[in-house]
């Protein structure tokens, strides 16, 4: 038992597992919207649009958060902008797009800074272990910012989540509540970069609310099963860190990818005998009769 309860003992690894509930929570509750409208690639996008206001932060040593989330909104209106202007391009044509064009001017900036590369680590794979608690209390606002967007927009959410034109026709205003939605998503890349990096981002974006909705039969039972499944990976990512000495957000990511594969195969072999009980098989056709009984039966 020491094994379990001795790291967080330490002080910054108190800090790291604060810092990563405070992500799971956030992550939960954009996440689940993420897996439900098949949003991940946008996600993605997102994620590395970030580069470019994270790089002009560092160089002109400004707030490297403020520049994501400058990026990160940047990134969101040009998906919406593009969506309007051009109808007949794909919603993946023009995230693919401005995916590429921010990524590209994120490593422009970057090729003129010899002095990057160890901050650009950080933002690639994040350092979990050197949360702050000015960084607590950030990701404390963040988390209070998605519920006062999660909890009035769920209605919209859910219907513009499985019918956008019956969301139309509530009066719910679908393109408002998608615009809504994709700042809910931004909100949580920028507030979970830090933590675990944006490459690893989506292993607590999309992996816990993934594996909840396997068991779930609600939207609310999906998040909370993906805040308590973002919790436990943030737990045991803390804990093979510390005993394996691997990367800390690199193994929470990982721990929460494993529980998601984990669900799966066990919603799997629980189901399996069920659905042979419901699914009787047809039965036999009854046999011909004897060519003397049947002239008896005639």
């Amino acid at each position: 038992m020491e094994a379990l309860f001795a790291p967080f003992e330490v002080v910054f690894v108190q800090r790291a597992l604060w810092g990563g509930i405070l992500v799971s929570l956030i992550c939960a509750l954009a996440g689940t919207w993420v897996v439900l409208r098949g949003m991940a690639f946008l996600g993605d996008a997102m994620s590395h649009g970030m580069l470019p206001g994270v790089a002009l932060a560092s160089l002109l040593g400004g707030n490297l958060f403020v520049g994501a989330a400058a990026a990160a909104a940047a990134m969101a209106l040009g998906v919406t902008a593009l969506e309007r202007w051009s109808p007949r391009l794909s919603r993946d044509t023009g995230i693919g797009l401005l995916f590429v064009g921010m990524l590209s001017a994120g490593v422009i900036i970057v090729s003129h800074s010899g002095s990057f590369a160890v901050d650009l680590t950080g933002f690639l794979f994040g350092d979990v272990l050197a949360v702050r608690e000015q960084d607590l209390v950030l990701l404390a606002a963040a988390l209070l910012a998605a519920l006062a967007i999660a909890v009035p927009g769920h209605r919209a959410f859910t219907a513009l989540a499985f019918d956008p034109r019956k969301a139309t026709t509530l009066g719910l205003a679908p393109r408002f509540a998608h615009a809504a939605m994709l700042g809910l998503v931004t909100l949580a890349v920028v507030a979970s970069f830090h933590v675990v990096g944006t490459l690893l981002v989506f292993g607590l974006l999309i992996a816990p609310p993934a594996a909840a909705a396997v068991w779930a039969r609600s939207i609310p039972g999906i998040m909370l099963g993906a805040a308590l499944l973002g919790t436990a990976s943030t737990v045991a990512g803390l804990l093979v860190s510390w005993h394996w000495g691997t990367a800390a957000g690199a193994s929470i990511s990982a721990c929460a990818v494993a529980l998601f594969f984990a669900s799966v195969a066990l919603h799997r072999l629980g189901s399996g005998p069920a659905r042979g009980r419901r699914r009787t098989p047809p039965a036999d056709p009854p046999a011909p009769l004897p060519v003397d009984e049947r002239s008896n039966a005639s």
